[in-house]
């Protein structure tokens, strides 16, 4: 059975523009490699394995996405009443505000914000309402959130 992947929208458009990308680097590797060839014995042609190994890197990454846009499941909005996938939370810890989008797996960008459904914080999270607190364990310890508002 094939894995379902759960993604936004934006996700979606992000990951669909990436592909584009990948698939127009395809003639630029493709070009690197015939002119590594051209420096003579590939045994020993550093050039050539460079270009070889870039290449493996862009098709193994273009054949994951095409994977995950043909088994994703788009996320509608999130609910407004509790914490879902697709919400974005307002959380409160002392004076400081974070906010987050809780998002799949695929998607998670803790430095732009958007945290995995599957992480502590994500799992902390889930199904919580305004008001409630989350507990969250760190390598510096126990941090316990307010959740100051869903969107």
């Amino acid at each position: 059975m094939k894995k379902q992947y759960q993604i936004t929208i934006e996700g979606q458009k992000e990951l669909s523009l990436e592909l584009t990308t990948l698939i127009g680097r395809r003639s630029e590797v493709a070009a690197k490699i015939a002119e590594a060839r051209e420096f003579g014995d590939l045994s020993e042609n550093a050039e050539y394995d460079v270009a070889r190994e870039e290449q493996g890197l862009v098709e193994t990454r273009i054949a994951e996405i095409e994977d995950i846009l043909q088994n994703s499941e788009i996320i509608k909005g999130g609910s407004k009443s509790k914490v879902t996938l697709g919400s974005q939370v307002e959380l409160k810890l002392g004076k400081k505000q974070f906010v987050y989008s809780i998002v799949g797996p695929v998607e998670a960008d803790p430095l732009a914000g958007k945290i995995s459904n599957e992480s502590p914080i994500g799992i902390a999270l889930f199904g919580k309402k305004v008001g409630d607190s989350a507990t969250i364990v760190t390598p510096k310890g126990e941090v316990t959130y307010e959740i100051a508002n869903i969107g």
